[in-house]
């Protein structure tokens, strides 16, 4: 099937893939937003090769989706489709274009998301898919990060149960899930094990874990003088409840462990991996959620501006007649944005400039969380010189550093 139009047998068509779980939404449009064809295709093989059968008879000028990854967005490209990944937020607030309801339906996503294309796609960027080595990088950092959401939650489940059952072992070492805390629920889980400890066992015990921060006799006294759990037959029953989720820590912080094992493999071989490594106390994990949120599609960000934007560290301004305001951004790469202020937050501690522009920030009154996204902003224009250079960060030639260097020396050793 072809789109007949007055330009033409082949004149421009327009996609828009309301994307889902299960299936897929297709609505292609002539030059003048009129409706060819509207189809739905199922989330597997088949239906993706479908899709893509039924696109490639239209030959689009641009395919309108949601998100930028996955499957769907592999095959698009593959078939050399130029696609441009429009925001569901966005999504939303277009759909007061078309009526007031305002109401959500693939079908009309679909064409909204075509005609968007259709009009506005001077003003969009084609998605230019990064290499296969940094989308596995990614796929690995994300996953690392959800499962550290994963320990908070079973940690904050286990310190709760704990502060009832066995106050005692609540805040004794400096993390709940510690090493150190997680051996001591394992071998002292109840009340009336904690109560029969003498120091005479503690010590041997910690001197075993490397343990050297606190002496097993101050130890042993904030356990006596913690509020007691609970003891006999309740107490040993309870106790099955600390030891399951006890285990379901231990093994998050074991897949946490491993995930971070192949993250560092994974960033080694990566051909960016010394620009972030080189940056200060980016480490491995750090250096490696850069890179894999950044990207290494050097075209997707011409200036620092606008990798600035994306990362949502400069602010949105609106303006009507007199009145000026300047906002949180809010669309933004979420991901892209805690990657890169948590860099900056760290940096602070190590690099001079760094803790300086914060201080600076924090003396005009802005709060951490907004110093933090100022900081980053001005490390932003040193990542994407360096990023685009493929040069390292290198102290030396840092000449606002160098400056404050000259201005304030650093005492030696």
């Amino acid at each position: 099937m072809t789109s007949l139009t007055a330009a033409g047998p082949r004149a421009r068509v327009f996609a828009g893939i309301d994307w889902a779980h299960t299936h897929h939404v297709v609505c292609l449009l002539d030059a003048d937003g009129e409706v060819l064809e509207r189809v739905t295709v199922s989330h597997d093989k088949a239906g993706i090769a479908a899709l893509i059968a039924k696109l490639g008879e239209y030959e689009p000028a641009g395919v309108g989706i949601e998100r930028g990854d996955g499957p769907l967005v592999t095959a698009l490209l593959a078939a050399g489709l130029p696609v441009f990944v429009i925001a569901p937020s966005q999504v939303k607030a277009l759909r007061g274009r078309y009526g007031s309801a305002g109401n959500k339906d693939d079908r009309f996503d679909a064409f909204v998301l075509a005609d968007v294309v259709r009009t506005d796609r001077r003003r969009l960027s084609a998605l230019v898919a990064d290499h296969e080595d940094t989308q596995s990088l990614r796929a690995l950092v994300r996953a690392r990060k959800d499962l550290i959401g994963h320990r908070l939650a079973v940690a904050n489940q286990l310190r709760a149960h704990l502060l009832t059952v066995l106050p005692a072992a609540v805040g004794l070492f400096a993390e709940l899930d510690a090493p150190t805390s997680r051996a001591f629920l394992a071998d002292f889980g109840t009340q009336d094990t904690v109560d029969a400890l003498t120091a005479e066992q503690l010590q041997p015990w910690l001197h075993e874990r490397h343990y050297y921060v606190k002496p097993a006799a101050v130890l042993l006294q904030r356990v006596q003088q913690a509020a007691r759990g609970v003891t006999g037959a309740p107490g040993q029953a309870l106790a099955a409840i600390t030891q399951a989720y006890l285990a379901a820590l231990n093994t998050v912080m074991t897949q946490i462990a491993a995930l971070q094992d192949r993250i560092a493999e994974a960033l080694a071989q990566h051909p960016d991996a010394a620009i972030f490594t080189s940056l200060p106390r980016a480490g491995t994990v750090r250096a490696a959620r850069l890179l894999a949120e950044i990207g290494d599609c050097r075209a997707r960000f011409p200036t620092p501006a606008s990798l600035a934007a994306l990362a949502g560290v400069t602010p949105s301004t609106r303006q009507s007649g007199h009145t000026r305001i300047v906002a949180f951004r809010w669309a933004v790469d979420k991901q892209l944005r805690d990657a890169v202020c948590d860099f900056a937050a760290d940096s602070r501690k190590t690099n001079p400039w760094a803790a300086h522009l914060y201080k600076q920030a924090r003396a005009r009154g802005k709060n951490h969380n907004h110093a933090t996204r100022i900081l980053a902003r001005a490390w932003i224009a040193i990542i994407h010189a360096c990023w685009t250079t493929n040069t390292t960060y290198q102290p030396a030639r840092h000449n606002a550093l160098q400056t404050l260097l000259k201005q304030n020396p650093q005492p030696e050793g």
